[in-house]
């Protein structure tokens, strides 16, 4: 099964940016067929879908990260990621990428938005 490693996260500002990024590894496969989605999971809390890419490139986001997070892809190197700009405290969880409807599992990267 396809699993992906996320990297990219770390402690930054309010106000501040990260961009995170995601590749497949395991079995290679292309993931050019897959729409695509970033989640994340805060302690004490349900998973979240924050974005998601169809293989064509057309994008949906959750309104809590509306304007301030962009999806990318780039099907010829199996990378998708998030560019996150304005981030908050609340932004503060561990972010997944996957396959879009599969949720918040595998290694995660670590994001925390604080002074």
């Amino acid at each position: 099964q396809v699993q992906f490693v996320e990297s990219g996260g770390g402690l930054v500002q309010p106000g501040g940016s990260l961009r995170l990024s995601c590749a497949a590894s395991g079995t290679i496969i292309s993931i050019s067929t897959y729409a695509m989605a970033w989640y994340r999971q805060a302690p004490g809390k349900q998973c979240e879908l924050l974005a998601r890419i169809s293989s064509g490139g057309n994008t949906v986001y959750a309104d809590s990260v509306k304007g301030r997070f962009t999806i990318s892809r780039v099907n010829t190197n199996n990378t998708v990621s998030l560019q996150m700009n304005s981030l908050k405290p609340e932004d503060t969880a561990v972010y997944y990428c996957n396959i879009w409807g599969r949720g918040c599992w595998g290694q995660g990267t670590q994001v925390t938005v604080s002074s």
